[in-house]
């Protein structure tokens, strides 16, 4: 008798809470925290084409609210589906070196006649070392996109060129 009672009692015990929780509704939290998400502080450098592409855009670092540096690129002319290995590199375009650090991988897409790329992985790489963005004016680099093992477009950032836009 004890155990149908234990049993019963168990079984009104878990009705209870799976009722419970089926009539709390609780509405997703919308909001963000003062300054939470924006990113206002951002350098921008041109993008341009090499060899016999048509690939053109820009690159923007940005600096978001924990100090990391995320950087965005967007270019137009690619292949609907193609995708272009993106790096930093050290020294000028002029005077190429060796590589600083890979960035996502650009992906050619279409939207309403628009043929275009941006990175594939994520909208944007970050950098989590945060000095970085703060060094940005003086360092020595270049930004490349590659297709086919060659360069397509190419620009000097840092100290190698003067940002078209910032704030």
């Amino acid at each position: 008798m004890k155990k149908i009672i234990a049993h019963i009692s168990s079984s009104v015990l878990i009705l209870l809470i799976l009722v419970s929780c089926d009539q709390e509704r609780l509405e997703p939290v919308l909001t963000a925290a003062d300054g939470g998400g924006k990113m206002t502080s951002f350098m921008a450098y041109t993008i341009g084409t090499e060899s016999d592409s048509d690939v053109y855009g820009r690159v923007v670092f940005w600096k978001d609210a924990i100090g990391r540096t995320q950087v965005q690129v967007s270019v137009y002319n690619t292949e609907v589906g193609a995708t272009y290995p993106v790096s930093l590199v050290n020294g000028s375009v002029a005077t190429a070196g060796s590589e600083l650090m890979a960035i996502y991988d650009l992906i050619g897409k279409e939207t309403n006649g628009l043929v275009f790329g941006e990175l594939g992985e994520n909208k944007f790489f970050t950098i989590t070392d945060t000095a970085f963005y703060d060094a940005l004016p003086a360092l020595d680099a270049h930004i490349s996109i590659y297709s086919n093992g060659g360069v397509i477009a190419s620009g000097d950032i840092g100290a190698n060129a003067t940002p078209i836009e910032m704030n």
